[in-house]
């Protein structure tokens, strides 16, 4: 068995990163960029006033009593055409452009109007209420580098440098194979020795919020031809992930029909719990991760490797779970060889501190643990006893799985 880091590691190693493609910006959200984005324009592309007032020329106001004559009037999209003299103010709005020869703004509160005769309550310091030309970026500025990641707001950035295209990672589409006899899908006729087949359609969330695209091929039986055909559905996709089949019973048969037909296996196998029968190699051109079969093993694994293998292959820099630190609530025995990852919840509280709880149970096969969890606790191997207020590292699996 191998060190879950260095599979990790060893995974990461063997892909590469996802070629670019175009998208229009209504596309873009949660994309990830293949190339900086640079602005096509100046923001704001001149001078415009921050607030509605009249636009003056600072050296007119000294005084803050002498009266200024009004000559027109600038609306954003509309501005005004001429340009002011001494004494001169134009009446001006928020987002209108500054006219030539003004540099401050008189707000409305501290003027006096009557007619076109504009009286400053006060002096007014030039540059105020302006925001200059180029306050935000300017054309050619990056806006964006490489590799960020496209949220809502970063859109509306793209927007105002009047870019609508991007170039973005291809997302990986990852082909999931389910194995087994045993298994059906969701709302089809049960038979008295088969079970609802839930690995194929969890996996796939954690695919989707990883960025990737989901291929599902299916459930292939427990038949060595009609197992290798349904491999094969893998070609074109950028890694094959089986479900169940990677032990060693008789009815595993993922490893030794693959191997049959190209499989090169990298390594079998790992010292975590759950998820020990976890193997990864090459099926063809097409990298293959083998999952086990026991649904919380499934999504475990899936936290741990799939999901940095796709932000891998997306360009990411941050492609491990995130860990975090806490307290524990509870005890905790003296672990043995294998890295554990316990189902747990966790709370924080006012101070900003999480409280671990491990859940009693741990079974494998149980999904209603899973379900209730929002964490899982790291015991590394060897761990000693813990006690309660112990430190405990953990993911938090909201927004991962």
């Amino acid at each position: 068995m191998i060190p879950v880091s260095e599979a990790r590691d060893r995974i990461l190693a063997a892909l590469h990163e996802m070629p670019p493609e175009w998208v229009g910006l209504e596309n873009a959200r949660d994309r990830v960029l293949a190339d900086d984005a640079k602005a096509a324009r100046t923001q704001p592309p001149a001078d415009l006033s921050a607030m509605d007032g009249y636009a003056v020329r600072a050296e007119d106001t000294a005084s803050g009593s002498a009266p200024l004559r009004m000559i027109g009037e600038s609306a954003a999209g509309h501005g005004f055409d001429g340009a002011m003299g001494a004494g001169e103010t134009v009446r001006i709005f928020t987002g209108a452009p500054l006219p030539e020869g003004a540099d401050a703004i008189l707000i409305q509160e501290d003027a006096e109007a009557t007619g076109d005769r504009i009286v400053p309550k006060d002096p007014v310091a030039s540059g105020i209420y302006v925001r200059k030309a180029g306050l935000d970026f300017s054309a050619g500025d990056i806006g964006l580098p490489s590799g960020s990641i496209l949220s809502p707001r970063r859109i509306g950035l793209l927007a105002a440098m009047n870019v609508p295209w991007v170039p973005v990672r291809r997302r990986p589409r990852i082909a999931l194979l389910s194995t087994g006899d045993e298994l059906v899908r969701p709302g089809e006729h049960v038979g008295r020795d088969q079970i609802i087949s839930s690995n194929a359609l969890s996996v796939a969330g954690v695919v989707r919020l990883a960025g990737g695209e989901p291929v599902d091929l299916g459930i292939a039986p427990d038949e060595p031809d009609a197992l290798a055909r349904a491999a094969d559905g893998a070609s074109g996709c950028d890694m094959l992930v089986t479900l169940g089949g990677a032990s060693v019973g008789d009815h595993d048969l993922v490893q030794d029909v693959l191997a049959d037909r190209g499989l090169a296996l990298d390594f079998w196998r790992i010292a975590m719990r759950p998820g020990k029968p976890l193997m990864f190699g090459r099926f063809g051109e097409v990298p293959l991760l083998g999952l086990p079969g026991n649904p919380v093993s499934a999504l475990v694994c899936a936290v741990i490797f799939l999901r940095p293998a796709i932000r891998h292959m997306l360009g990411l820099e941050d492609t491990h779970p995130e860990i975090r630190r806490g307290v524990l609530a509870t005890g905790l025995n003296q672990n043995d060889r294998r890295e554990d990852y316990l189902r747990s919840s966790f709370r924080t509280d006012e101070d900003g501190i999480a409280t671990l709880t491990p859940f009693s149970r741990q079974d494998s096969s149980m999904l209603s643990v899973l379900g209730q969890a929002n964490a899982l606790a790291i015991r590394p191997p060897h761990a000693p006893e813990a006690k309660p207020g112990d430190p405990i590292e953990f993911i938090a699996l909201d927004g991962v799985a």
